[in-house]
């Protein structure tokens, strides 16, 4: 009898003993992971809205000039002072520099 009643009283805790996991995977999401999908999202419009005449900055930290966008992904871009063409990856572009010299 006091037996049956312990087990009946120990399931709804064992319930709310998950309260507090789930709050913390929920917490993750919304700093975490939420931040980041949104930053995939913006760097991959980015990569989308490429052109010529654009200044780019490549993960390896080259700022160039875009000069020509080839079919298969890459792009040609003009390094100064020489003028120097470089071929690249489009997925290696890490950013855009705007007219004002801001990234």
């Amino acid at each position: 009898m006091v037996l049956n009643l312990f087990l009946q009283s120990a399931q709804p805790s064992s319930y709310l003993g998950f309260l507090p996991i789930l709050l913390i995977f929920a917490i993750f999401y919304f700093l975490l992971f939420m931040p980041m999908q949104r930053q995939r999202k913006q760097q991959q419009r980015m990569l989308a809205g490429l052109q010529n005449g654009n200044v780019v900055v490549t993960s390896g930290g080259i700022v160039g000039t875009i000069v020509a966008i080839e079919s298969d992904d890459t792009l040609v871009l003009r390094v100064k002072p020489d003028g120097v063409k470089l071929q690249v990856s489009r997925s290696s572009v890490s950013s855009m520099v705007s007219p004002d010299g801001k990234k």
